[in-house]
């Protein structure tokens, strides 16, 4: 214990460096955790981007394909999937709900996703988090209302009640343009970190109606064409959508239903469990995960190296000091266990150091981060892998602090109670 007390009063007669050192321990130990945390909760906010839903559903392709273009709007469908073959199965008695998607539209580069009011209903991110408006409200009979994901609200200055035009295809810049039948914005969606914030809502008959005078992929000319008032007043059902989404009666029956739909004869189809194909989705990107997290354990390795170089430093100079110590009694392996104890409160204190930090961080910037990001970082303890990671560190720090222990052990042999200078 004596020897203890020495030590905090060593680094209390050298304050400046020790608070220098410690703290650039804690900013490296406050990195690790936050890459660490981080690293977990965007692995579990990508595997809630969608949540609640039991089956996707579209053309027979790949399933991390159908998984990015359906949830991510990444890409585009194989092919489309009759509305009659929607039909079968979302009033199958296994389903108790089901959201119609259709994609192939875009607004400056935004996606345009076709649904009904099922969507705003039974849609859920997160944890089993519902989509909610922040202003106006949900597409209804008119089928020109469109409903703004919160980033497009805000990257383009709309607010409710503006009208806007949608284009062909989903290029940034497009040729094509529905400029005769703009739509109204009624409601704008609040942030949630995921795909819908960059995403336009529009109904299926929305959709059906700006393509109902297109033959072959082109638009009619001349007296062919259909105004948006005599689109209105048309059957607007849909023949085709790009995939839909499944919520079941009961979780049991998922890979019955599942297995249902992949045998499907009237047309080839694919049904995914969401949370299987963002798994494997997320796998795809584990390499650069693991480099970061690389990266951050060279941080600290870096703030270890430099409370090393401190020490090894200063022991020339505190050479006097060892040798006074020797004529009071202490003998070489004191000194030595000394300096390992310096190197094990500058780590520890580091170490707290950064925890402090980690929260402060996180308690700021919380609710930024989950309103734009999507990520919830939870002020809650460290987690026993991240335990784990503060032992390694404190370790680490023992084992570097033995290095100029070991030096001063036999500079204290050699110098006895008189010191070369």
């Amino acid at each position: 214990m004596y020897l203890f007390r020495l030590a905090m009063a060593s680094l209390a007669n050298r304050r400046f460096t020790a608070i220098l050192t410690a703290f650039a321990i804690a900013l490296s130990v406050c990195l690790l955790l936050a890459v660490e945390r981080v690293r977990t909760e965007a692995r579990a906010s990508f595997a809630s981007t969608i949540s609640g839903t039991d089956l996707i559903v579209g053309a027979r392709s790949g399933s991390v394909n159908l998984l990015l273009y359906s949830v991510f709007r990444i890409g585009n469908a194989t092919n489309n999937i009759r509305w009659d073959s929607f039909e079968h199965f979302a009033n199958n008695p296994k389903v108790k709900w089901a959201i119609p998607i259709s994609l192939g539209d875009s607004h400056r580069g935004y996606r345009v996703m076709g649904t009904t009011e099922a969507y705003f209903q039974h849609y859920q991110y997160g944890h089993q988090q519902s989509l909610k408006l922040a202003v106006g409200r949900a597409f209804a009979s008119d089928p020109f209302e469109v409903v703004l994901g919160a980033e497009v609200a805000d990257a383009l200055h709309y607010k409710l009640g503006d009208k806007l035009v949608l284009a062909h295809g989903v290029a940034a810049i497009s040729l094509i343009k529905h400029d005769d039948k703009p739509f109204t914005v009624v409601g704008i969606l609040k942030r949630t970190g995921t795909p819908v914030d960059r995403t336009l809502h529009i109904s299926l008959g929305g959709m059906e109606a700006i393509h109902i005078d297109w033959h072959n992929g082109v638009p009619a000319r001349g007296d062919g064409r259909i105004t948006a008032d005599q689109a209105r007043n048309l059957d607007l059902t849909p023949q085709a959508i790009t995939a839909f989404m499944l919520g079941l009666n009961s979780k049991i029956s998922t890979f019955a239903l599942q297995r249902e739909i992949n045998e499907f004869r009237g047309e080839p189809m694919l049904a995914i469990l969401p949370g299987v194909a963002l798994q494997e989705l997320w796998s795809l990107m584990g390499t650069a995960e693991k480099a970061l997290f690389v990266v951050s354990l060279f941080v600290v390795l870096t703030g270890l190296i430099g409370m090393l170089t401190a020490i090894l430093t200063s022991l020339n100079e505190r050479r006097r000091e060892m040798a006074i110590l020797r004529s009071v009694g202490a003998r070489p392996w004191h000194i030595a266990t000394l300096l390992v104890l310096e190197a094990f409160a500058l780590a520890l204190f580091g170490v707290l150091a950064g925890l402090g930090l980690l929260y402060l961080g996180i308690a700021l910037a919380q609710g930024y981060v989950q309103s734009n990001y999507g990520l919830y970082l939870p002020l809650s303890w460290p987690s026993q892998y991240e335990w784990t990671l503060l032992g390694g560190i404190l370790i680490a720090a023992l084992l570097m602090g033995s290095v100029p222990a070991w030096r001063a052990y036999r500079q204290s042999l050699a110098d006895g109670l008189s010191i070369r200078l």
